[in-house]
């Protein structure tokens, strides 16, 4: 005897089933069970007699059945916003308009601390659908809802992700709709995290927020500024609407141009810091900018970008996973866990010493006495240690040389000393105002040769530099 199984059926076919099999309570199976004794006894099915109303039955019956895939006009992309329960919840509805307003489809899930602060209705009044709740909603559950809701998105946004929503996702936990939609989903996440300093600067937030980032998850904030509580300020502020809409539509770039879409890229960006005592450091003028450019452009790529930046007085690029250090010995850290990848572009000034035991108080200056000499200690040498690795050692290792004189010379010696597939290679002496500057000056050199490009912007150049990788990585060389 023939079977057919409710996975054969057409599309339109399965979603009439589910809203028939919602309307009566039953499962699908069940509802095709009873089709088919009506159909053979040629009678038209009577309604079936109801049990006592179970739990959320209600509330299923006054909203829509169960989860229809969002309709979407060609080229606009669908968000699920995750809100979580924070006071920064309220910007969270100037996020739809904003989402909205750069042609994303946003679809919205509340959690029951979010509803504290904001209504399902207002966050469902600004998406135009049914926002959701409960990850035992008799409705939408007949049809695996949360499973539905993970995979009928582009891409998932938490604003705000509260220090408790981010100990559940590290810890992979899925006891309420949110939670089990980000367990079960296969796209892109990125999170703007939300809460007090003190909670924000806390171990085991910072240990979860770097199991996360391990896990692909994107992160935009948190700024810094006054808290709601009186008399709180620092780190905790969640990114403003407009930033968060910024970082999720580049996460889609041009879809016409993705040359390193599925590819995974590092950078490193920016200065050292290194410690003399608790108020002085050592460091260089090295402003970030064109590692950040780098990084910007190889997201628009379609990459993965890990940025691990040294302290900058730049932006945040959007669209990218920022790791933030200070010293080299730290920068070198991250760089190591952001591994493996496709290609490592070391971009960063960093310091080449460091003091061997930074003063734990001030260091006083003592009139008439000369200070105390500082001992100095070799920095690891990042690039050299990457290059060299033999296992993890990312496809293409990208060097650059900040010189001050026989800059190509330099730039080849370092070439061969390191290890690496590719130097860029620039002339910072103070007169070419490159260094903190806004145009770059530099020279590609490789194995087979050094070439020269035009001075440009540093965009311009972060640009020129990322079709190049591209053209390595997929073996289509201009």
């Amino acid at each position: 005897m023939a079977s057919i199984t409710i996975r054969q059926l057409d599309e339109s076919l399965k979603q009439q089933l589910r809203l028939r099999a919602a309307s009566h309570g039953r499962s699908m199976e069940d509802e095709v069970r009873t089709i088919l004794r009506a159909a053979a006894a040629g009678t038209t099915e009577a309604t079936p007699a109801r049990a006592a109303p179970r739990r959320n039955e209600r509330a299923a019956a006054e909203s829509p059945a169960p989860i229809s895939k969002p309709m979407v006009p060609v080229g606009h992309k669908r968000i699920l916003l995750i809100i979580g329960g924070g006071i920064a919840a309220y910007k969270s509805l100037d996020l739809i308009r904003r989402l909205r307003e750069r042609h994303m489809a946003v679809r919205c899930i509340l959690t029951a601390a979010a509803q504290e602060f904001i209504t399902p209705l207002a966050a469902g009044a600004l998406a135009g659908e049914r926002a959701f709740t409960d990850l035992f909603d008799a409705a939408s559950e007949l049809d695996v809802g949360h499973i539905r809701l993970a995979r009928d998105a582009d891409a998932i946004v938490v604003a705000p992700a509260t220090a408790d929503l981010m100990a559940k996702m590290a810890g992979g936990h899925a006891n309420d709709l949110a939670s089990a939609v980000l367990l079960a989903t296969n796209r892109p996440i990125v999170i703007a995290p939300a809460m007090n300093p003190a909670m924000w600067a806390n171990g085991a937030t910072q240990r979860n927020l770097a199991q996360l980032m391990h896990d692909g998850v994107m992160t935009i904030g948190p700024n810094a500024g006054e808290m709601a509580e009186a008399g709180e300020a620092g780190v905790g502020r969640m990114a403003e609407p407009l930033e968060i809409a910024a970082a999720t539509e580049a996460l889609f770039g041009d879809q016409g141009e993705r040359p390193l879409a599925d590819k995974r890229i590092v950078v490193t960006s920016g200065p050292t810091h290194e410690p003399i005592d608790p108020v002085r450091y050592i460091a260089n003028r090295s402003s970030g900018r064109q590692g950040h450019a780098i990084a910007v452009a190889a997201a628009a790529a379609g990459a993965r970008v890990v940025l691990v930046s040294g302290p900058v007085n730049i932006p945040d690029p959007p669209g990218v996973r920022i790791v933030k250090v200070e010293s080299a010995r730290a920068m070198f850290e991250a760089v190591e866990s952001a591994l493996p990848a496709d290609c490592a572009v070391f971009a960063a000034a960093v310091a080449d010493w460091r003091v061997a035991t930074p003063g734990r108080e001030k260091i006083k200056k003592q009139k008439g006495k000369a200070p105390l000499p500082l001992a100095l200690v070799e920095n690891p040498d990042i690039l050299a240690t990457i290059a060299h690795r033999k296992t993890k050692r990312p496809p293409l290792v990208i060097g650059f040389a900040a010189e001050t004189e026989n800059v190509i010379a330099n730039a080849k010696a370092k070439l061969e000393r390191k290890g690496c597939d590719w130097i860029v290679a620039n002339n910072v002496s103070p007169e070419t105002g490159i260094m903190g500057g806004e145009t770059n000056s530099v020279h590609l050199v490789t194995a087979e040769g050094v070439e020269t490009w035009p001075s440009q912007s540093k965009d311009e150049v972060a640009r020129a530099l990322v079709a190049r990788i591209a053209g390595a990585l997929t073996g289509d060389q201009a």
